[in-house]
């Protein structure tokens, strides 16, 4: 495998960073330097069996690996930064994690397009690449985040490759087939890609994939969201060629749920109450073994819950990683949202028998209110 450095697209950065820092700025958590989290990671594209893949690395390599991957037309920019600009997040995971954002294929920012010659690659071909990704930076196991569809590949990847991974941070995840209305929508939407592109219908299409309505699409009555302003105009800049042949893998994927009682590793679901995959991320849950997974849904909130609703993140990650021996850096300040820290946390709390949010069975879900 070979990897060469890839230069991001500057005004799509510009534009993105600028968005999440103002965000950040009207925030009273801990100050973090944004610029270097936008610009300061290495960009790698990397030759595996089924072609290259871009991986933006964030972080010390010396630390465990986080390695993510976002919903359909979307990469780290638009599926991910919310999260990482939310500071008390950000700080949780970066202490204890270098970060790896892993871009499907052709959805990197300043992406060429993909060749019509070019094989289009299966679910199966996604998740390979991921352990070729692993064997390239020199990883054994890692922790694993994925939205959607990425949740999907990852999921995959972990049935797949169960001693390289372990723990999956899920949101609005899929493990079943697509359903048949799925599957002709998405034939629909891959043909208005071929006649026309990245068009509006194809984007209120993906908007309504991946945020909820009334808190951040609007209304008549409610001006749209800056995030789904920013995603729309990111959605631009998607190839309408790469983006329908990641439709075409998703939509030739098999039901994985049968297996999901064989994964030990420890599973965090989210999803959004407003998310089009709510009953799907229900079903999945009750496949995993609930010894070792817990679901967090989040209201007021679409699929993405990482740029829509970061914050209802941070808690449940929280108690998640402590089952690691991670913790948020005790240097940094504490939100008043969030009881956690290594030096006010008594020694009895940290036993497997005292944290059934993530290690026991679940009788009630979590409902997380921001």
């Amino acid at each position: 495998m070979e990897a060469i450095q890839a230069k991001p697209n500057a005004p799509s950065v510009q534009r993105e960073r600028d968005r999440k820092r103002k965000m950040v700025d009207s925030s009273d958590s801990v100050s973090i330097d944004m610029e270097t989290l936008s610009l300061g990671g290495k960009e790698f594209l990397i030759k595996t069996c089924h072609g290259c893949v871009s991986v933006s690395v964030y972080g010390d390599q010396d630390k465990p690996a986080l390695i993510t991957y976002p919903d359909l037309a979307l990469n780290h920019i638009s599926c991910f930064q919310g999260l990482f600009f939310c500071s008390e997040a950000c700080s949780l995971l970066l202490h204890n994690f270098c970060i790896y954002h892993i871009s499907p294929p052709g959805h990197e920012l300043g992406a060429a397009t993909s060749s019509p010659d070019d094989p289009v690659l299966s679910v199966d071909d996604l998740a390979d690449q991921i352990a070729e990704i692993l064997n390239y930076f020199g990883l054994g196991a890692v922790m694993c985040m994925g939205v959607t569809a990425g949740a999907y590949i990852l999921t995959l990847f972990a049935l797949k490759y169960r001693q390289r991974v372990i723990g999956l941070i899920l949101i609005s995840p899929l493990c079943q087939a697509p359903s048949w209305t799925e599957w002709l929508c998405n034939k629909v939407i891959c043909n208005l890609l071929y006649y026309y592109g990245m068009c509006g219908v194809v984007k209120e299409f993906l908007l309504k994939r991946y945020f909820s309505k009334q808190e951040a699409r609007g209304s008549a009555q409610v001006p749209e969201s800056d995030i789904v302003q920013a995603c729309r105009r990111l959605l631009d800049e998607r190839h309408s060629l790469n983006v329908s042949r990641f439709i075409e893998a998703l939509n030739g994927r098999p039901d994985i749920s049968e297996g999901l009682r064989k994964l030990h590793c420890r599973s965090l679901i989210f999803v959004g109450e407003s998310s089009p995959f709510h009953s799907e991320a229900l079903y999945m849950t009750s496949k995993l073994d609930r010894r070792y997974s817990a679901l967090v849904e989040v209201q007021a909130c679409g699929s993405i819950v990482t740029e829509e609703q970061p914050h209802a993140m941070l808690i449940p990650m929280e108690y998640f990683l402590m089952g690691f021996g991670m913790y948020r850096p005790p240097k940094l300040s504490v939100s008043p949202r969030s009881p956690l820290s290594p030096l006010c946390i008594s020694p009895e709390l940290l036993s497997p028998e005292s944290m059934g949010l993530k290690l026991k069975p679940i009788k009630t879900r979590i409902h997380v209110e921001v």
